[in-house]
């Protein structure tokens, strides 16, 4: 249907008057129907039929005399592939002259399509010395770089650079420095220096990046990531913080990122945990369980703060991390809260019957687990039932985790327990 419109616009186009006329402004209509014609131009762009559009901003143009028109016209012959064509118009319109910069790099970018590349470097490098702007040195350097005259384009280019600094043409220097010329050392030194002197935009870090990344320069990695993060607060920035010192072992620098950044408090948290910084580990918890109220950070909370302070902790605090634990258990039946529960209620002997209940119905779900057995062990042990107790630890032994240092702990009180009720009742015999 577009097309089908497209045609007919045309068809009236072409029989409308063709007088000539005056320049108008880029906000007053030229001609009745301007806006139609824009309509259908758009429409031809989005349908991707380059051909239709660049006809009808050529139009555009011939009734209005609006630069825009013109400009959008060639842009869509280039994209159409019709490189003929635009050198034609272009040089229809200019005769010569450099006047209109940007009919030009129209003319330069259709050279270089058609390979004419001496005619492009000859416009190229007349239209950069006119204009000094960046664009243009970047156009004559695609014109060296096509006919690979790399020196000529890197030195092209750091003439252009000195002059404004302009991150484009450093980024397209450091490819010619490192892909071209294998000069590596002098691309990444161009880069660094200046986000050192600029700051880390995307562009330059990103290619300081792959340079790192093809070195295999963990440190150098390391280094741009976290200069970008600094910037651009990106969590899939921070995750590659993170990979690079895990990779590095350097978890005393990737908790003191954690702690700035935020990043990622899940991984903070099973850092203070490794690192037996169960009081931070407890306060962080504690946090989370307040932001999400997830019940895992509760029961978390609860342990590590137990943890923290076990070796001089108040009946007050035992009885807050029971009511914790307790509530936990109530939501979930997680058998590391209800084992943790009932070893409290054993250990601490505020409820030895109620934490053993705790214990056995973990060990339904896993009756050899070395832990659970021990926490039962201990039990008896607390009951007196050093018997009963004796029995069970000498299966923990042959159990992975059997020598755990607490459980070893509880093996030798309980031996003594037994020993000890061996040796009464042979007196009493």
């Amino acid at each position: 249907m577009i097309k089908i419109v497209t045609i007919v616009l045309l068809s009236f186009a072409f029989i409308s008057c063709s007088t000539q006329h005056v320049p108008v402004k880029a906000n007053e209509k030229a001609f009745n129907g301007e806006d139609t014609y824009i309509l259908f131009a758009l429409n031809a762009e989005e349908m991707q039929d380059y051909k239709s559009a660049t006809v009808l901003f050529e139009k555009l143009y011939q009734k209005s005399l609006k630069k825009e028109y013109l400009y959008r016209s060639l842009t869509d012959a280039l994209k159409a592939g019709e490189y003929k064509k635009v050198i034609v118009r272009v040089d229809a319109l200019s005769k010569g002259s450099l006047a209109d910069v940007k009919l030009m790099r129209y003319k330069i970018r259709a050279l270089i399509q058609l390979d004419k590349l001496d005619k492009a470097r000859k416009l190229a490098v007349s239209l950069a010395a006119k204009t000094k702007e960046a664009d243009d040195y970047l156009l004559a350097s695609d014109v060296f770089i096509k006919k690979k005259e790399y020196n000529m384009a890197l030195k092209y280019l750091d003439s252009a650079y000195v002059e404004n600094y302009n991150e484009k043409i450093l980024d397209k220097m450091a490819i010619i420095l490192y892909v071209n010329l294998h000069r590596k050392k002098d691309a990444i030194a161009y880069l660094e220096t200046y986000i050192r002197t600029n700051g880390c935009s995307k562009l330059i870090c990103n290619r300081l990046i792959g340079i790192y990344s093809n070195e295999n320069n963990v440190d150098g990695l390391l280094s741009i990531y976290k200069r970008l993060y600094s910037v651009h607060k990106s969590e899939n920035i921070a995750q590659k913080i993170i990979q690079i010192y895990a990779y590095k072992r350097d978890y005393i620098h990737l908790m003191n990122f954690l702690e700035e950044s935020g990043a990622d408090n899940n991984v903070l948290l099973q850092l203070y945990v490794t690192s037996k910084d169960y009081d931070k580990a407890y306060k962080l918890a504690d946090k989370l369980y307040a932001k999400t109220a997830d019940v895992k950070y509760l029961g978390q909370s609860a342990i590590f703060d137990y943890e923290s302070h076990e070796n001089n902790i108040s009946k007050k605090r035992v009885a807050e991390v029971v009511k914790k634990l307790e509530d936990v258990v109530s939501q979930t039946q997680n058998p590391l809260y209800e084992n943790y529960l009932g070893y409290i209620l054993i250990d601490r002997s505020i409820d030895v019957k109620k934490g053993m209940a705790y214990i056995e119905n973990v060990l339904k779900k896993n009756p050899d687990s070395a832990y659970y057995l021990d926490s039962l062990g201990w039990g008896y042990y607390k009951l007196g039932e050093c018997k009963k107790a004796e029995k069970i630890f000498k299966k923990v032994a042959t159990l992975e985790g059997g020598d755990n240092p607490e459980v070893i702990k509880h093996i030798n009180a309980v031996n003594k327990c037994f020993n000890k009720s061996y040796k009464t009742k042979k007196v009493r015999k």
